[in-house]
């Protein structure tokens, strides 16, 4: 092995491997016990970010494991084509050439983007396998293949024909930029500070009724005044006439229970085709529906002279008009919801538009009921009951968009206007209702969550009944994050039970949101994105994989610092030194694939059977967290196992008996044992180093496999003896002590110094040696005489009482002076803190997650003052 860990030589290598070896594949002849996930498919438009990075660690964890478990583990990738957002990347491709969309027209338009897709949208594949992901890259599929446009079809046709599939009428949310209808959930409110203008609306027999609206460009599609039936205000007006400004069209002013009282004056404008509100009131009252601003966002012909003017622009130029004409009486600041596309930002705009719709909730019904008896499974479970809430109140799903890119709505339209719309699996030769062949296929395409919501099924093949979707389908376990919960999760789990009448999974992890270390969320405008590439060159995407997962408490957002990779990077080379020193003297004492059986327990010495204890433990703690999606809690117990037990100890004292023959025929076997079980722990997490280590670990130790990704899991071996755990502490807690005194006091840990006992329990010679060789001790001399004296330290342990001479070394005062210091500046940080975190100001602004760490830190000075005091403590007593 190379003296140092360099992962840039070694991970290309181990994946090439991988994939030569077809470690991956799984095939559905042989299948005799699955496990099966499906990659949330990422938009062909992407690179790797650190959501990617953490969702795809977190399945490539869950898959290793069970592939080790004996599982035939598939893990089924894939890209989505990503409607909007793949059409807008390459309307700004064309761009900058000078051509746009409409120019090329839809068929060369699409042309493009296959071009586009063919040499771009793999990217994000390739950087998955630079991440480890052991997926079946020969299953890959993509939501715009042949065989997933004809689950798309089938879908909708299914649908239509049920009656759950309709074409109507209705507000919906617009994005003027991509001039396209978004659906809901496609939609992201945020408060925006603005203003209430409180306009004058003169009344058709003299006077005025004033009207409080934050948008008063939409003013120009008024059809009512509305005005709450139990207003004593406005009694008077009910029945009576009003004269909209600029357009001087005469509107009622009506009566409506979802007008709110205490807004404004309690009078309302009614614009039925630009709000969603005023739509349902429009409705009942038979109002007429005006619409005013066109599909880019600006005013249309039924404006006047602000025709042609952008929605925006027309607020400002209507407001001056209001004033010289009088009518506005006085602007209010106004903080209110303003809805803005998820994919370029935009403002939506609520405008009314014929669109298609799926009825949602029939196909919730079922959804609703798997969860609440408990058959789907959400870890963490507080997810459960928002999945639901959102289901309680699900509202019809707008399914059509108005775009190029995406799956054709299946609907075909007779030249005769008065035959109904043809809805089928492929085009109709002609018309059944009047024979013509001159039929026009819907221009729309599907929303991109229409072909996403078949995944689990569709990407084995479904309609069709195929091998694959009944030896693989269900699948077992979702993990993606909360984000797209309403997006994805819920309507997969409507899909798979209405089309297949089976849950597409029984278990979804829900994994938190990457932040950076001050809780906001990255994003590149905001210059906060760290590229999980850029770490992966730099130090290997396990030391990557590593840190993320440590820092991913169960189900809560991740926080990472700008060098958040660095405890990960020092693992990996803890991880290669330790296996270097293993191998290193296997070599030189001629060790070759040694086996290890549980006989030889019986021939060890106290640390041997120690490590092997504490690594039963540590294979069943592993094992228990994995069931139960605590990855973080897994890793943490390997790490302080691996780093703290087996390095800093058992290895340490594996070397006092490096030079004599117990070391060859007990220490070496029982230290490649564990490294071999602390390897297939591991691998999950860190696949490549414990890979490259596993290659070389063959050429010493009989392993069960040629491969780590296909060995068996640890099991326990079950030598469990406390009286054997007591004993090591004994001898862990003298070192501890002598090498406390040492660094309290900056005595180098090699140099040597004196020791006195004074207890019952005689030193066996084995832990004398360890206790000396761990602590750097001359000689421990039994002696009650010397603790008395006034340079010694001394403390009463399990063992007995232990005392160190520090006579002509050490001034006692000036130790505690300087632990002192210390300790005043640390409580003096505390104090800040404190007084930040108490402050209404700070609590009110800064983001709650900033809150908690700013508590975590308090509790970090608390654990080191804590400990100074122990120290100062230590050496004001000297005897205790």
């Amino acid at each position: 092995m190379e003296s140092r860990y360099l992962p840039q030589e070694i991970e290309e290598k181990i994946y090439r491997m991988w994939e030569s070896e077809n470690y991956f594949f799984v095939d559905a002849k042989q299948v005799k016990k699955k496990y099966v996930i499906v990659i949330p498919p990422p938009n062909i438009t992407g690179f790797l970010h650190m959501g990617h990075a953490l969702n795809n660690t977190i399945q490539d964890i869950l898959i290793r494991w069970k592939r080790m478990e004996g599982y035939d583990a598939l893990w089924v990738p894939g890209t989505d084509h990503a409607g909007i957002a793949t059409q807008n990347v390459v309307e700004k491709e064309l761009l900058k050439k000078g051509i746009t969309r409409k120019e090329l027209g839809r068929e060369k338009f699409l042309d493009e983007v296959w071009k586009w897709k063919e040499k771009y949208g793999s990217r994000i594949i390739f950087q998955l396998k630079r991440l480890g992901a052991s997926c079946d890259w020969s299953k890959i599929k993509f939501t715009m293949d042949e065989s997933f446009s004809k689950a798309v079809v089938h879908a909708f046709v299914h649908l239509y024909k049920k009656g759950l599939i309709y074409k109507g009428k209705k507000i919906i949310n617009w994005c003027p930029r991509c001039t396209t209808a978004l659906s809901d959930e496609e939609v992201d409110y945020k408060d925006e500070e603005g203003y209430l203008y409180y306009i004058k609306y003169p009344l058709l027999k003299g006077g005025f009724i004033e009207v409080p609206t934050p948008r008063p460009e939409t003013l120009l599609g008024d059809t009512a005044v509305a005005i709450h039936p139990e207003d004593k205000r406005y009694k008077h007006l009910k029945g009576k006439k009003a004269i909209l400004p600029f357009v001087n069209r005469v509107i009622p002013i009506i009566e409506d229970e979802a007008v709110e009282i205490e807004f404004g004056t309690g009078a309302v404008k009614v614009t039925p085709a630009h709000d969603p509100v005023d739509f349902e009131i429009g409705k009942r009252h038979n109002l007429e529906f005006v619409v005013v601003i066109n599909e880019e966002g600006k005013m249309n012909e039924n404006c006047g002279k602000f025709s042609g003017s952008d929605r925006f622009e027309c607020r400002k130029y209507i407001v001056e008009e209001l004033k010289k004409l009088n009518l506005l009486s006085r602007v209010e600041p106004y903080t209110h919801r303003v809805g803005h596309s998820y994919r370029c930002n935009t403002t939506i705009e609520p405008y009314l538009s014929s669109q298609w719709f799926v009825k949602m909730e029939p196909l919730a019904r079922p959804a609703i009921e798997v969860a609440e008896k408990g058959e789907l499974k959400f870890y963490p479970e507080r997810w459960k009951k928002i999945y639901l809430n959102w289901l309680y109140n699900i509202k019809d799903w707008c399914i059509s968009r108005q775009i190029w890119w995406g799956h054709r709505i299946p609907v075909w339209y007779c030249e005769n206007k008065d035959c109904p719309p043809i809805v089928d699996y492929t085009r109709p030769s002609a018309c059944p209702e009047c024979g013509s062949r001159n039929l026009t296929q819907d221009s729309d395409v599907l929303d991109t969550w229409f072909s996403s919501w078949l995944w689990p099924f569709g990407v084995f093949g479904w309609p069709e009944k195929t091998e694959e979707l009944e030896i693989f389908y269900p699948t077992d376990t979702l993990v993606t994050a909360q984000e797209i919960i309403f997006f994805w999760v819920a309507r997969m789990v409507m899909a798979g039970l209405e089309f297949t009448g089976k849950l597409p999974f029984r278990n979804v992890y829900i994994h938190g949101t990457v932040r950076d270390k001050t809780g906001k969320k990255m994003s590149k405008s905001l210059g906060n994105v760290i590229d999980p590439i850029d770490i992966i060159d730099k130090c290997g995407a396990d030391s990557l994989r590593f840190s993320l997962i440590s820092l991913t408490a169960f189900g809560q957002d991740v926080f990472l610092p700008d060098d958040f990779y660095i405890p990960g990077r020092n693992f990996m080379n803890k991880i290669w030194n330790a296996a270097r020193f293993i191998f290193n003297n296997a070599e030189e004492k001629g060790i070759k694939e040694v086996s290890f059986e549980r006989e030889i327990t019986e021939s060890l010495k106290l640390p041997e059977k120690w490590i092997l204890i504490l690594l039963d433990e540590l294979i069943e703690k592993v094992s228990s967290s994995l069931e139960e999606y605590r990855f973080n809690e897994a890793l943490s117990n390997l790490y302080e196992f691996f780093w703290h037990r087996f390095c800093d100890w058992y290895i340490e004292i594996s070397k006092v008996f490096i030079n004599e023959k117990y070391f060859k025929e007990c220490c070496l076997p029982v230290l490649l044992y564990t490294l071999s079980v602390t390897m297939k722990l591991l691998h999950p997490f860190i696949p490549f180093i414990t890979e490259e280590i596993w290659q070389n670990l063959k050429k010493y130790f009989r392993t069960d496999h040629k491969t780590i990704s296909l060995s068996k899991w640890p099991e326990k071996i079950n030598i469990r003896d406390d009286l054997i755990i007591k004993e090591m502490d004994k001898v862990i807690e003298v070192v501890s002590f002598l090498r406390k005194v040492k660094s309290i006091f900056h005595i180098p840990l090699n140099k040597k110094i004196l020791c006195f006992y004074d207890g019952k329990e005689e030193i066996s010679e084995d832990k004398k040696r360890m206790i000396l060789r761990l602590a750097g001790v001359e000689e421990i001399s039994y002696s009650d005489k010397k603790f008395s004296e006034k340079n010694v330290i001394s403390r009463k342990l399990s063992m007995g009482r232990f005392g160190v001479v520090l006579e002509g070394i050490i001034d006692f005062k000036t130790v505690i002076d300087k632990l002192e210091k210390e300790k005043e500046k640390l409580e003096e940080y505390k104090e800040k803190i404190k007084s930040r975190i108490s402050n209404p100001e700070f609590l009110n602004k800064a983001p709650e997650k900033v809150i908690i760490k700013e508590r975590e830190k308090i509790k970090e000075l608390e654990e080191k003052i804590r400990r100074i005091k122990e120290d100062i403590d230590l050496i004001i007593k000297k005897e205790s």
